[in-house]
């Protein structure tokens, strides 16, 4: 039976080369951390800070859309919550956290 499986003949390995520094791996580094960088964290850190400025800068009779979908005018802002007006006499309470988009003014008459 010998003769279908052939005689494996060990060879030692070559040795492996020393650990040094290799520049093509630190360039692929310095790019993924540039590509990382430009694509994904600036603009969520300025989609981050335009939001901030908007929930700064909310005052009472703005038009907002929250996060629902919801379209209101603001008749209250405290630390936390605002409260819109949806409709004639109807009052809702929102965290500031969720209005995404200011409004221009008339807005809500148009529609």
């Amino acid at each position: 039976m010998s003769f279908f499986i052939s005689e494996a003949m060990a060879q030692t390995a070559p040795g492996a080369a020393p650990a040094g520094f290799d520049p093509m791996s630190m360039i692929f580094l310095v790019g993924f951390v540039v590509i990382f960088y430009l694509m994904i964290w600036r603009p969520q850190a300025k989609r981050a800070k335009d939001h901030k400025n908007l929930i700064g800068g909310l005052g009472v009779g703005d038009e907002v859309v929250t996060g629902g979908g919801i379209l209101g005018k603001v008749k209250k802002v405290t630390d936390e919550f605002i409260v819109l007006e949806v409709s004639e006499g109807q009052e809702l309470k929102f965290q500031k956290g969720a209005v995404v988009a200011a409004l221009p003014k008339g807005t809500l008459k148009a529609i």
